[in-house]
């Protein structure tokens, strides 16, 4: 089944395309990206695949999970969501213990984005949450961001707390891939509870960093917005 998959990618594969997603992706030397490597496959190409073969065995989607293709680690880890979905609690364990073993592997913002909510934070919904702490706190972007894009699935069941206590935690993080997941986690509390995420806002939207801000506030009417990128909201 390995070899067979390899050759449904390699008939998708484009190299003009890799290149494009290799700078798009900053995987040059010194970027957030370093050293990851293409195909040139389009996402609906590598969902396809992964479609194909929802039902292989989690052994066997490891060994794609810890490819040196990006696109072979996107098809690992839509193969996992579907095979979550579908688990009973002890496979759902096993499935979110592969995840977490694997996180050096899943080291874009893309591969964190489209899977942490489904895999990470399902599984914690009814579940302590220190890991995610411990992941916030770590020297680890990418940890960071699985720390932050978990919370989303507490969010949708109205759940704002963990997110709050991560984004405060990460509130002066160095890089805007933070600052860009942090900003939209708290927009998504606001479409929800415009309230919640305004109190926190109040108490730091002065010294978090501006793109933070711009993402929190996004979904706010103009006035609102103008007010607070120009710090005429008190605290």
């Amino acid at each position: 089944m390995i070899k067979d998959i390899k050759e449904e990618f390699k008939k998708f594969s484009n190299q003009q395309h890799a290149a494009r997603l290799q700078k798009y992706f900053k995987t040059g030397k010194g970027e957030y990206g370093e050293g990851d490597i293409f195909l040139g496959l389009r996402v609906p190409a590598t969902r396809k695949i992964a479609k194909k073969y929802r039902a292989m065995p989690i052994n066997e989607v490891s060994v794609f999970l810890k490819s040196q293709f990006h696109e072979e680690r996107l098809f690992a880890l839509f193969v996992l969501i579907g095979l979550f979905r579908k688990a009973d609690e002890y496979n759902q364990e096993k499935i979110y213990t592969l995840y977490l073993k694997n996180t050096n592997y899943i080291n874009n913002w893309d591969l964190v984005d489209v899977t942490t909510p489904k895999i990470v934070g399902e599984h914690l919904l009814d579940k302590p949450r220190d890991i995610l702490y411990q992941f916030a706190k770590s020297d680890n972007l990418w940890k960071q961001r699985i720390a932050v894009l978990a919370t989303f699935t507490f969010i949708k069941h109205g759940d704002f707390q963990d997110t709050l206590k991560i984004a405060q935690i990460l509130l002066h993080h160095p890089h805007d891939l933070i600052h860009k997941a942090v900003g939209w986690i708290l927009r998504e509390i606001g479409k929800q509870n415009q309230t919640v995420e305004e109190k926190f806002l109040r108490q730091y939207y002065h010294t978090m960093p501006r793109t933070m801000l711009r993402y929190a506030i996004e979904r706010f009417p103009e006035t609102l917005r103008q007010k607070y990128l120009k710090g005429k909201i008190k605290q």
